[in-house]
């Protein structure tokens, strides 16, 4: 979990509760707690899906969102790096206002979060 609040120092994420250590493993559960839109939450989730070292998937378990799912999946490419691919579905509650939140603002946001964390990650790794 150390990796993931260092390569998201912006949102100042923080992991409250962690059922497992630094590595994942299936049924791991992690409550995180980060500042988004100007607001501090905290989104509880469980590793539902594990196969080291392909992919893992987490779940929502409490949180704002009416339902995230994230899929990590790693492949080797010819030059002997890893390619990671994150695979996020959400929706967000209140029915049509959420949908409509989700495109305009949620879906474009999400997306940058995503990049951004995922630029730090490859520093953090290729640094060690």
């Amino acid at each position: 979990m150390s990796a993931h609040t260092k390569t998201t120092e912006w949102t100042d994420e923080k992991v409250v509760n962690n059922s497992g250590n630094d590595l994942v493993e299936l049924g791991d559960e992690v409550t995180f707690e980060a500042t988004h839109f100007g607001v501090r939450q905290k989104l509880a989730a469980r590793i539902v899906q594990f196969d080291r070292p392909n992919s893992f998937t987490d779940e929502m378990l409490k949180g704002a969102f009416q339902s995230l799912r994230h899929t990590h999946q790693f492949e080797s490419t010819a030059e002997g790096a890893t390619k990671m691919t994150d695979t996020l579905t959400f929706a967000s509650p209140l029915g049509p206002i959420g949908y409509l939140f989700d495109l305009v603002c949620l879906r474009p946001y999400m997306t940058s979060f995503i990049r951004k964390r995922n630029d730090a990650l490859k520093q953090l790794v290729e640094s060690q």
